[in-house]
C-alpha cells in the first residue's frame, strides 16, 4: 500500500478528475509544466485553451489536449484553473456562466485583484470558487502558492492544494491578504531576480566572467534560501555567523544599508502593493 499522503490524495480524488487551464499564457504554462512532471497525472486529463494555440505546440506531443473553445474545455472538465488577465476574466466568465455546474465544477481564479465575490456574482453563488496566487517558479516545481476559498468542503481544498503542491508548496491565507501575497510571492520573483542580476554585475566588476559569476551567485542565493528553510532561523541569526568583527562582510552590508538597500526593497514592495489595492 502506498503510504505517501500526496499520492493517496491523488489516487482517491484527483486521478479521474479532468483539469482545464483557461487562458494558458505564461503563468498557465508554468503550472502546466509543473503538473506534467507528476507521473500519476494522466496527460489526457488536461485540456488547455488559448486564442493562439500555436504557442502551445511544445505540449501537443505530450498528450495534452488543446482547444480555442473555452466552453468545450469547461464542459469536459471538473477542475477549472482560470489563468486569464484581471481586465478580462469577468467578461469571459460571464459569457460562460451557463456552462458551470455546482455539482461538477471547482473554479480556481489566478487573477490578481478579482475577489471571490466578483467571481460568484459572475458565474453563480453555488459554484465552489478558489483564488490561488502561484508564481512562475511553478515551471520548475518551486512555486509558493497562496490559496483562499469560499468552499467549506475539505475534499475540494485537498484537490486544489494537491494540484499546487505538485508545482511547489502551498499555504492557506485569508482573502484580504491575497494582494499582499501577490506582491511578496509573485512580484517577489522579479525582485529576487533583480537582486541576483545585481550580484552578478558586481561579480563581473571584481573579476569573474558573467558565466562564472552567475554560477556562484545562483548557488549562493539558493543556499541562503535553503539555510533558512531547513534551519527555520531568522535571517539575522545566519548573517551574524558571517559578519566577523572588522571583516569584509559587515563592511559590505553597512555600505549597502548606507545606500538604502533594505529601505529601497521595502519601499518597492509597498509601492507594488499600493498599485494593486
Amino acid at each position: 500500500m502506498d503510504t505517501n499522503p500526496k499520492i493517496h490524495i491523488f489516487t482517491t480524488m484527483i486521478r479521474d478528475k479532468k483539469i482545464a487551464i483557461i487562458g494558458c499564457g505564461n503563468l498557465g504554462q508554468s503550472i502546466l509544466k509543473g503538473l506534467l512532471d507528476d507521473p500519476n497525472l494522466p496527460k489526457d486529463n488536461v485540456i488547455v485553451t488559448k486564442r493562439n494555440l500555436h504557442t502551445l505546440n511544445e505540449f501537443a506531443s505530450l498528450g495534452i489536449r488543446m482547444s480555442s473553445d473555452n466552453a468545450l474545455a469547461i464542459q469536459e472538465s471538473e477542475v477549472i484553473i482560470v489563468a486569464l488577465k484581471p481586465y478580462n476574466i469577468l467578461n469571459v466568465l460571464g459569457g460562460l456562466k451557463n456552462i458551470f455546474d455546482p455539482k461538477k465544477h471547482i473554479v480556481i481564479s489566478l487573477a490578481t485583484g478579482i475577489t471571490m465575490e466578483e467571481v460568484h456574482r459572475t458565474i453563480g453563488e453555488d459554484i465552489p470558487v478558489f483564488r490561488a496566487m502561484p508564481n512562475i517558479a511553478a515551471d520548475v516545481n518551486e512555486s509558493l502558492t497562496c490559496i483562499c476559498s469560499s468552499s467549506t468542503n475539505p475534499d475540494e481544498m485537498k484537490i486544489v492544494r494537491y494540484l499546487f503542491d505538485n508545482v511547489g508548496d502551498s499555504i492557506i491565507i485569508e482573502e484580504k491578504l491575497m494582494e499582499a501575497a501577490t506582491v511578496l510571492g509573485a512580484c517577489g520573483i522579479a525582485y529576487a531576480l533583480r537582486f541576483i542580476r545585481a550580484m552578478i554585475q558586481g561579480g563581473i566588476q571584481i573579476g569573474f566572467s558573467a558565466e562564472v559569476a552567475g554560477k556562484i551567485v545562483n548557488q549562493t542565493v539558493k543556499g541562503a534560501a535553503e539555510l533558512l528553510i531547513e534551519r527555520k532561523q531568522h535571517p539575522e541569526y545566519e548573517i551574524d555567523k558571517v559578519t566577523t568583527p572588522k571583516g569584509c562582510t559587515i563592511v559590505g552590508i553597512n555600505e549597502m544599508e548606507h545606500n538604502g538597500f533594505s529601505s529601497a526593497l521595502i519601499k518597492g514592495i509597498v509601492a507594488s502593493f499600493k498599485e494593486i489595492e
